[in-house]
């Protein structure tokens, strides 16, 4: 086999969420392709049946491309694109079986016969006697006539390979350097149930030989398996593709993140706002260091700069704050427009598409996107993820404000000063004939400096505004609320101390 270029792939399992974890196992040899101008393989593994699901499996192509790790052969909408189809492995049955029919034709696997209780009573002694508990090859050498014999009685019997006795099988891995096993400790291993069920290792040794692939880039969790890949793909008469298995990703409690705990799919990442171009920026530094300050990297950029070589042998610590630090970071930098259509699907509950415009659910006021962006503009600076929105600018969605008058008062004002407090900034506000921000603050500002604390006039009329103990300057949100709103808020609040 002569590979000409390097190709690389991602074969997942759809069964369950798009992890965290798989997202960076996805994307490291995305990147790896990418910069050496190679080919990016997506292949489903879902030769379990049973915990297998087109739903999932859907999901993961979906969140894939949310991600923009586009995939150069795989599967597509409607059948594959690639010269090695089909790309799922419950559809690649035929070759399976060609392959593992060559192995036992030539005296390298065999059927074998033990009951699972012989073979676990064996496994029981050997641990007992400190060896390895590794199958004894029983039945490697029956004669041909005795394994058709038991096959044709329908004798239960699974395929094992024939592991070569006392040989040491190494590989270089990109990442850690010269990794060396002993036949020793694998013992003649099980590589599929029958012809029509291969196993794992047997299934992908046999698909990265078939599809060509030059590079594997996997998790730890492999390294056993790779032993075992690489004496197969050897008695198929293949070369190897080189290995790279990338460490952990543990959480900031030093355990390692799961499926099943914590919040780790994607789904719950997307679901919570968070940037595709951000989270791609945040999973590339799990393990992948550059040796330079640079942390803001958009994926052209990793692309240029990716090397397996700076990719570290420690387990990664996922640091959920740093994802919010560099989601906000991508949130700033995003043009207005484009970050309020991506916040106007966590404000459904509030407003709805009317035509050109939307129409604000409580009221029944029809409003503009340029009008929802100036609202999302004052929080632009301080939003970690887009699903804080609805919580910050919701009070302009509001026919009423619901808050205790207690908030309206600052430190030790009395109840009567808040009101006058109140009542002045009314005046001020309604003397105001062009409502500008410069003339809004002109005026506020001067007359809160004549206090002997400003909060004593701003913060009553910010309440009165808001309902909130924490939002963007009054003035800020006088000029989105319009003069009349904002008279009608603060005559409000004054009623509160009627």
């Amino acid at each position: 086999m002569i590979n000409k270029k390097v190709r690389t792939r991602f074969a997942p399992s759809p069964t369950g969420h798009l992890h965290i974890g798989t997202i960076r196992t996805a994307l490291y040899p995305y990147l790896f392709s990418k910069k050496n101008e190679g080919t990016f393989i997506l292949r489903i593994e879902d030769t379990d049946k049973e915990r297998s699901k087109k739903e999932w499996e859907d999901e993961l192509l979906k969140g894939l491309k949310w991600l923009g790790i586009n995939w150069d052969e795989g599967p597509k909408e409607e059948g594959y694109i690639g010269d090695f189809p089909p790309y799922r492995q419950s559809e690649r049955g035929k070759i399976y079986q060609e392959y593992l029919k060559k192995l036992i034709d030539n005296g390298q696997a065999y059927y074998c016969f033990c009951s699972k209780e012989e073979v676990e009573a064996q496994k029981q002694y050997l641990m007992s006697i400190g060896q390895p508990p590794v199958y004894q090859g029983k039945c490697r050498d029956l004669p041909k006539e005795t394994v058709e014999k038991y096959l044709k009685e329908g004798k239960p019997s699974v395929i094992r390979f024939k592991t070569p006795n006392n040989q040491k099988i190494s590989f270089n891995d990109v990442i850690r350097g010269k990794i060396e096993i002993n036949t020793e400790t694998m013992g003649d291993f099980v590589i599929a149930k029958d012809l029509d069920n291969p196993l794992f290792n047997f299934t992908c040794a046999v698909d990265d030989v078939q599809m060509e692939i030059t590079d594997v880039i996997r998790g730890e969790d492999h390294i056993p398996n790779t032993p075992k890949q690489i004496l197969i793909i050897r008695a198929l008469g293949f070369k190897e593709p080189n290995y790279a298995h990338l460490s952990l990703i543990l959480g900031t409690d030093k355990k390692k993140l799961s499926k099943r705990t914590g919040k780790t799919s994607l789904i719950d990442y997307i679901d919570d706002g968070y940037l595709p171009e951000a989270i791609i920026n945040f999973i590339a530094f799990l393990g992948w260091n550059p040796g330079t300050e640079k942390e803001i990297y958009t994926i052209d950029d990793l692309i240029k700069d990716f090397s397996l070589e700076k990719v570290q042998k420690s387990a990664a610590i996922f640091n959920l704050d740093k994802l919010d630090w560099i989601n906000g970071l991508y949130i700033r930098k995003m043009p207005l427009l484009d970050l309020t259509k991506r916040c106007l699907p966590y404000l459904n509950s509030m407003i709805e598409k009317d035509g050109e415009n939307y129409l604000i659910k409580e009221t029944g006021e029809k409003i503009s996107l340029e009008e929802i962006s100036s609202m999302v503009l004052l929080y632009q600076e301080r939003l970690k993820k887009l699903s804080e929105i609805p919580q910050l600018i919701d009070l302009f969605f509001k026919k009423d404000l619901s808050y205790e008058k207690d908030l309206l008062k600052w430190k030790e004002m009395t109840e009567e000063e808040v009101k006058n407090s109140l009542q002045k900034s009314y005046d001020i506000i309604n003397e105001i004939d062009i409502f500008t921000k410069e003339n809004l603050e002109g005026r506020l500002i001067e007359e809160a400096n004549k206090e002997t604390n400003r909060g004593n006039l701003l913060w009553p009329l910010r309440a009165s505004l808001t309902g909130k103990s924490n939002s963007a300057s009054p003035i800020d949100i006088a000029l989105v609320l319009g003069k009349e709103k904002t008279l009608d808020r603060i005559k409000k609040a004054i009623k509160k101390y009627d």
